[in-house]
């Protein structure tokens, strides 16, 4: 066979392996953003800070998420209904917040404008195409591959598990797109601060007691309404 028409060969059914690759969408669970910060990074990892950024629960194409607040534990700063790029703001008792008079009677705002909890965002990783492959790593019992961003003022790394089953929050949908896997992991050291940051995307499969009262009301009142 002709080199030229076997390589062009392999390069279409690579392109068709990778265009029929199947993706799973979770149902139902919950995922942990949480975030460790180490100050004075370069002169040691003690001075260190854990946050839990958010709590975000869903079922479906719904999201609850639970803001903690982080100087009280145990309390939350904030709970959010999100459905289709628009989120909600929750009152004090969410569980009785029936979510039809919720998007009927508020105007919903744009996620990607949303400051606090989970970041949604549309963008690139800046200098993406820069990036360097690294070696796969094996992190909590999970193998991962791994990418790299070296700027004069950034040190990035990155970390993705390989799985067809994505959930309904991604930090940036463009990487999972590439390596075929969920972003789970991003370490980072900010050269003039000298700050070393970890935010970890931790799936679980059971909801929050908040979102189990909340969910499981809107299913009650769902199936009310379809008899």
């Amino acid at each position: 066979m002709n080199k030229k028409i076997k390589l062009t060969l392999i390069l279409f059914v690579s392109a068709t392996l990778l265009s029929c690759r199947k993706e799973i969408q979770s149902s139902q669970g919950g995922i942990d953003m949480i975030s460790n910060v180490y100050f004075n990074a370069s002169k040691g990892l003690n001075q260190m800070q854990t946050f839990h950024v958010s709590r975000i629960n869903y079922s479906g194409d719904s999201i609850l998420e639970i803001i903690p607040d982080h100087v009280l534990p145990g309390v939350n700063a904030g709970t959010i209904f999100i459905r289709d790029s628009l989120y909600y703001s929750l009152q004090d008792n969410p569980g009785s917040t029936v979510i039809s008079e919720l998007t009927g009677k508020y105007q919903g705002k744009l996620v990607y404008n949303k400051k606090v909890g989970a970041i949604f965002s549309k963008e690139e990783i800046p200098n993406y195409r820069n990036r360097r492959k690294l070696t796969d790593t094996i992190l909590f019992k999970k193998n991962y591959k791994r990418f790299e961003i070296n700027s004069p003022w950034m040190y990035m790394r990155f970390y993705i598990y390989p799985t067809d089953t994505i959930l309904p929050y991604s930090l940036y949908k463009h990487v999972e797109r590439d390596y075929g896997g969920r972003l789970e992991r991003i370490d980072s050291y900010n050269k003039k601060t000298d700050a070393f940051v970890t935010l970890q995307i931790i799936p679980r499969q059971q909801w929050d007691e908040e979102a189990r009262d909340f969910f499981s009301f809107n299913r009650y009142i769902q199936q009310k309404a379809n008899k």
